[in-house]
């Protein structure tokens, strides 16, 4: 007889013909349909539990939301600071654009030519492997040089087709004299440089053409007329000139020149605005112990010296005082450059380690009787 027990609605019946098999699998599936309701029952609860729980929130986030869209807000205060910013930098950008729409400033107007002396530049010159090449550069930089009167001597017997071709081609106002250097004051095959001074008969021939003695043999034959405001400058061609070196309106003046007698630089010494004493390495005793390169001379100084020149048999190193001596003592030179601060230089290479660029103006000094 089967039947069912109460309180278990699931129990399975038992076979009175099964064995112990037939009750162990009986007991593996004891109360299925009872265990499966009761666990999707209790997830339902949850799932609804979160589903409202979520809504609450959601809800409360919202009513605060909807509660502050009438508050005052404070954020006016930082936006105002960033469009400030903005606008600053907005002008900024329009200045720096108009900046760079804006032509460059004209240079400064140098004074017209008219109103400048001429400078004479006297150039002695030699046939060499390199004397077309330096003259070149030389006659390059003397053509940014208003008011130039250029006079290039050459120590031959004849003009050279090599210097009168140059000369035409320069642009320059030029005048074109030739020399030969005597025999006996020629340097022999092997000599040193300073056995003989190179070029003292062609600066005393410069001298000459500017004293009205002639002997030009191209360019301009003419010397300058009476009371011609100029400039005296010797610059031997292979040399490097700043064009600012040359003085105007000067009777002597003296600067630094830039390795040169072995030294960085040498030139005058300067205290109050008066030389007194010379930087050099070689004689500093000599009467005028400048470089060829170091001075400058007025005209008129020249030409009221009718015998002031060069001389050839001068000591080894006195050259340039032997044409001093004529015309100025050595108290009444005019030290230029910045009080000799700064250097004439002779070699463009070196012109970060020694200085400053040598500059010229300002008044002129008296001539010695």
């Amino acid at each position: 007889m089967t039947g069912s027990v109460p309180g278990r609605c699931c129990q399975p019946r038992l076979g009175a013909g099964r064995g112990v098999r037939g009750r162990r699998d009986a007991g593996r599936s004891r109360y299925p349909a009872c265990s499966g309701a009761g666990g999707g029952a209790a997830m339902k609860l949850k799932l609804k539990n979160v589903f409202l729980a979520y809504f609450l929130v959601s809800i409360a986030g919202l009513l605060y939301a909807l509660v502050q869209l009438g508050q005052p807000c404070d954020c006016l205060p930082p936006l105002r600071a960033a469009a400030e910013q903005l606008r600053q930098k907005d002008l900024r950008i329009s200045q720096l654009q108009a900046e760079l729409r804006r032509p460059p400033p004209a240079p400064a107007q140098p004074p017209e030519p008219e109103a400048l002396p001429t400078i004479y530049v006297v150039t002695p010159t030699y046939a060499r492997l390199v004397q077309k090449a330096e003259l070149v550069r030389l006659s390059q930089t003397l053509s940014l040089v208003p008011r130039l009167h250029w006079l290039l001597v050459e120590d031959a017997e004849s003009p050279t087709p090599l210097v009168s071709g140059l000369l035409a081609a320069s642009g320059l106002l030029f005048t074109h004299l030739v020399v030969l250097t005597p025999k006996a004051q020629r340097l022999r095959e092997g000599e040193p440089g300073w056995v003989h001074p190179r070029g003292v008969e062609q600066r005393n021939k410069a001298l000459d053409w500017l004293r009205g003695r002639g002997g030009a043999v191209g360019g301009e034959k003419d010397p300058p007329p009476p009371g011609t405001q100029g400039v005296v400058y010797f610059a031997d061609d292979d040399n490097t000139y700043s064009r600012e070196l040359v003085a105007i309106g000067c009777w002597v003046r003296v600067w630094p020149v830039g390795l040169v007698g072995g030294l960085r630089f040498e030139g005058p010494q300067v205290q109050d605005g008066r030389v007194v004493g010379f930087h050099t390495a070689w004689e500093p005793n000599r009467p005028f112990p400048v470089d060829m390169a170091g001075f400058a001379v007025a005209l008129p100084l020249l030409l009221a010296k009718p015998n002031a020149q060069f001389d050839s048999t001068a000591p080894r190193g006195h050259l340039e005082s032997s044409l001093l001596s004529h015309l100025v003592d050595p108290k009444d030179l005019e030290p230029r450059a910045a009080n000799c601060t700064g250097v004439a230089y002779t070699d463009r290479e070196a012109q970060d380690e020694a200085g400053g660029a040598a500059a010229a103006a300002g008044p002129g000094l008296r001539p010695s009787n």
